[in-house]
């Protein structure tokens, strides 16, 4: 049984774990992730990875293949290099020649929302398909594209931010610095601004959700969000309906580029189910060009949860470093 390590670095922990060829995570362990520290970040994934090592080499598995690891930003072609990873304090970041030095073992990099289509491509909701789109939404959107069997990175290993598509222009101040960008309308956080200003506007039909916070508009989270709508509640299913007709025209917009057969869609606020792939399913359906002479793309909700990036990462990292 061939086995290797993946690991989803996270702004707050770093997740490992030990992975089969058929996508099973036999052992895990976790570390929290050094505040915007690259020196403490190679560390813990070093211990991480030396503490399954260690397991493997107890049970009697094979000997760990490789490391595949997931970082949220702007990865190289080479998949060894970090450009860039703002919620993590990083710029050109050696991520794969340092780990691999402390660790001994060969080493790939992704970026973590690539990894993530990857392990629901291979063993998730996107096994069977022939062109898959992962769209992830959670703080804000990323995104994945395999294509006939291969990850597209793109020249310069950096393809598929989809978050940054502009879909409003002059719109909304992204954290990119620029306008309108699409997870400023179907993101986890613009779920949140949604819930909360409509909260303000019409208090009495939102007595639910206030009463999960602190009784102001100011005190709702996301999980707030989605707990109420599960419940019922006009205010929060309101702002899911906001949001998911805002993925649904953007995914309209990347059927009109990439035309795939399958989009996945993934990440802490797809946890809704229903209550979010409904909406952008009508405003996809609205939206998408020439709908009635197409093929419809299979919209589906990921299977993996969030250890898609792990087994993902795991499993590039068998298929390209070896």
């Amino acid at each position: 049984m061939s086995v290797s390590i993946g690991v989803d670095i996270g702004g707050t922990k770093i997740a490992a774990g030990l992975v089969d060829d058929e996508g099973c995570i036999i052992q895990r362990v976790r570390r929290d992730t050094p505040a915007r520290s690259f020196d403490g970040v190679v560390e813990a994934i070093a211990s991480a990875c030396t503490d399954l090592v260690d397991y493997a080499r107890t049970e009697g598995l094979d000997l760990v293949e490789a490391v595949g690891m997931g970082a949220a930003g702007l990865v190289d072609e080479t998949g060894s290099i970090v450009r860039f990873a703002p919620n993590l304090g990083w710029t050109e970041a050696p991520l794969g020649p340092r780990v691999s030095a402390a660790s001994g073992l060969p080493t790939t990099v992704e970026n973590d929302a690539t990894a993530a289509a990857w392990g629901e491509y291979r063993f998730g909701a996107g096994k069977g398909a022939t062109s898959l789109v992962a769209v992830t939404v959670g703080t804000g959107i990323g995104g994945g594209i395999i294509n006939s069997g291969e990850p597209l990175r793109g020249s310069f290993g950096m393809a598929a931010e989809f978050g940054h598509i502009t879909q409003v222009p002059d719109g909304r101040l992204c954290g990119c610095e620029r306008r309108g960008c699409w997870e400023q309308y179907g993101s986890g956080n613009a779920l949140v601004r949604e819930a909360r200003d409509l909260a303000a506007e019409r208090r009495s039909e939102a007595e639910l959700l206030l009463a999960m916070g602190d009784g102001t508009p100011v005190g709702v989270t996301g999980v707030h969000v989605t707990e109420a709508a599960r419940k019922g509640d006009p205010v929060a299913l309101e702002a899911f309906r906001r949001v998911g007709h805002a993925l649904g025209r953007g995914i309209a917009d990347l059927t009109a580029i990439l035309d795939p057969d399958r989009y996945v869609i993934g990440g802490g606020v797809s946890e809704a189910g229903q209550i979010l792939l409904e909406p952008l399913v009508e405003a996809y359906e609205g939206a998408v060009v020439a709908r009635a002479h197409r093929p419809a793309a299979q919209l589906v909700l990921a299977q993996l949860s969030n250890d898609a990036g792990l087994i993902g990462a795991a499993d590039l990292a068998r298929r390209f470093v070896l």
